[in-house]
């Protein structure tokens, strides 16, 4: 959705508004106050790409999912083309060379290694970083409103300086609001990428809500909008002006807090914003799994994955369950088993979750053709809490086998972000995975900044 309608010049003057007005904290400029930024990193996938082959650069490129299945990522070119999101990559295979397309596999490794760069260098403008998702991070900035707008411009420049990623920056008094303003800063060019939502003229910000679905506001989905619809609630300037009181007996606190947000009130904490309810870690195989031992390798991969992206987000959990499924398509014997282990106390310990997943085996049935496995930890809370500092007893269930301390997954998930994830790992983990069940990625890029073979050669004339 392109926001540039209602143009409004960074160099323009502010204008109070006389009414009382959901937008927010007025336009002011001279009070010391604090402001939440939304630093997103502009089409990510297809920027850490172009990072490293400026060559992509005024290109068509899409990157493809799992398995080099369908449309994950498309540049502006790519969208030209009428290239849509989720297209199957076969059906669009025969048109890539007349379309000068050009074409990648998921870089997880290089997506993940950019990532953490790019949070490093946020982090130096900052005591208070909450990273959202893999581009997404909120920074709380102090200072007046013009001097956040300017740390905002240096955020932008020194990201694209120091990583060669391009972001946009949004300010405002609050999360949601944050996000309207890095939106708004991405759809209108006149704010070159930052976007002081209290800079910005209150007629102004009435048009934009006015403008606005209900859907188009961070947190809302579908379901509640329906609901918001039904009694009168349309646009993002309809749930501003709304009563919250009102919006908490109809609906839940969750959508109150929405809208005190949209009103200039902060109340969503980083725990209800960076959506730690879970961490998935499930692929699809590439060839079909009909074995134990292929199952316990992948099993013990992806529950060690598992642990790595806990210990990157700083997270420990109680509960972990492993699932595996066959093709819905299939005609032969259709099984997806799962199960549910609750563990001894709250873990990051990648043996632990291993053992856990691997009680799923018995489950599997040899020979059936398995096209996905995965690991899911839930019940989840920050490491260093009271009951994550016990040590675990021995579950004889799993078997014997010597206890790992405490450090071993961020250890592990070190290593992996330095060397490459299948650098290390333990037992099954460890064996080199075969090339029969793990992910198709045939049109992968190198990993530039993880694997010393692939590391960018410059060479001088």
């Amino acid at each position: 959705m392109a926001w540039s309608s209602g143009v409004w010049p960074p160099g323009a003057s502010t204008v109070s508004d006389p009414e009382p007005s959901p937008l927010g904290r007025g336009p002011v400029t001279g009070p010391v106050t604090s402001g939440v930024a939304l630093v997103d990193v502009n089409n990510f996938y297809v920027s850490s790409e172009r990072a490293f082959d400026p060559s992509l650069e005024g290109r068509p490129l899409v990157v493809l999912s799992n398995n080099d299945g369908c449309v994950i990522t498309r540049s502006a070119e790519a969208k030209v083309l009428g290239i849509p999101m989720g297209a199957p990559w076969f059906q669009i295979a025969g048109q890539a060379k007349n379309w000068g397309l050009q074409v990648r596999s998921s870089n997880y490794e290089l997506y993940g290694d950019m990532s953490a760069r790019v949070m490093e260098v946020l982090g130096r403008h900052t005591t208070d970083l909450e990273i959202y998702s893999i581009d997404e991070a909120f920074l709380t900035l102090h200072g007046t409103h013009r001097a956040q707008q300017a740390t905002g411009r240096t955020i932008k420049a020194t990201v694209r300086r120091n990583t060669g990623l391009p972001v946009c920056v949004g300010i405002a008094p609050t999360k949601t609001l944050a996000k309207l303003a890095n939106r708004w800063a991405k759809g209108n060019p006149h704010f070159d990428g930052v976007c002081h939502w209290d800079l910005v003229p209150q007629d102004q910000r009435r048009a934009l809500l006015r403008r606005l679905k209900v859907t188009d506001v961070w947190g809302v989905g579908t379901r509640n909008a329906a609901r918001l619809n039904a009694i009168g609630i349309d646009t993002a300037w309809d749930l501003a002006a709304a009563d919250p009181v009102l919006i908490r007996k109809r609906f839940s606190v969750v959508l109150m807090r929405t809208v005190l947000e949209l009103q200039g009130t902060p109340c969503i904490t980083s725990s209800e914003s960076t959506g730690n309810e879970q961490v998935l870690f499930s692929r699809s195989f590439a060839t079909p799994v009909t074995t134990l031992d292929g199952m316990q390798q992948a099993l013990s991969v992806y529950a060690q994955g598992a642990a790595s992206r806990l210990a990157r987000k700083n997270l420990q959990g109680r509960v972990l369950t492993a699932f595996a499924g066959t093709s819905p398509f299939s005609t032969g014997t259709r099984s997806a088993p799962s199960i549910c282990i609750p563990l001894p106390a709250h873990t990051a310990n990648p043996l632990e979750l291993t053992r856990a997943a691997h009680r799923l085996l018995p489950l599997i049935d040899e020979g059936v053709s398995y096209i996905r496995a995965g690991v899911i930890i839930t019940d989840l809370q920050p490491a260093g809490t009271q009951d994550s500092l016990l040590t675990l007893d021995q579950d004889p269930a799993a078997g014997a086998g010597p206890a790992l301390g405490k450090d071993t997954g961020p250890l592990l998930h070190q290593i992996g972000q330095r060397f490459g994830r299948s650098a290390i790992g333990l037992g099954h983990a460890g064996l080199k995975a075969g090339s029969d069940w793990t992910m198709k990625r045939d049109m992968l890029s190198p990993h530039y900044t993880t694997k010393w073979a692939d590391l960018p050669l410059v060479k001088a004339q």
